[in-house]
């Protein structure tokens, strides 16, 4: 098999509905058995829909022979979502966007990313691991259900990055 071109860009409002298939999907896979009821309940493919919508200026896409194969979302210094369409997985794209978003948040001029996987997430903890990301233990992550707030046993990660110099 022949390596693909991945190219990344930032979304528009007709990523959406790829975006959701593919964070519905993902959130899945990687949360079921480590996250509460509450929020499985709450995370249905239609509260994907309306999130990515809301998500578009936070997000960059991966495309692989023009579609999309997966997606990152940097809010300040957090990496929040990165999530690749499971044929996609193992292929280099979460690396490519994982390497992106660093420098989103270095670009907003931090010398330290974080992001948040559930414990129970060790595919994704692993790969973290393997890129560089420091573990710094457990802590509650707030996420947010159809009825408020909802704590997410989770690991917390850091990366250093570095800010770029303008001059």
């Amino acid at each position: 098999m022949s390596a693909r071109l991945i190219l990344l860009r930032p979304a528009t409002d007709d990523d959406v509905q790829s975006v959701a298939a593919i964070w519905c999907a993902g959130w899945r896979d990687g949360h079921l058995g480590g996250v509460p009821q509450e929020l499985v309940t709450a995370r249905t493919l239609d509260s994907f829909q309306r999130r990515a919508a809301n998500r578009v200026s936070d997000t960059t896409v991966a495309m692989v022979d023009d579609w999309v194969a997966g997606f990152t979302m940097v809010v300040v210094d957090e990496v929040e979502q990165i999530y690749v369409a499971a044929e996609h997985r193992g292929r280099g794209v979460a690396q490519r966007l994982l390497d992106a978003a660093e420098r989103q948040v270095a670009d907003h001029g931090f010398g330290e990313a974080w992001l948040a996987v559930v414990a129970s997430n060790s595919r994704a903890r692993a790969f973290y691991e393997r890129a560089g990301w420091m573990d710094n233990g457990m802590f509650k992550y707030e996420a947010f259900g159809e009825a408020g707030a909802i704590d997410v046993p989770a690991h917390r990660y850091t990366k250093r990055v570095s800010p770029r110099v303008v001059e």
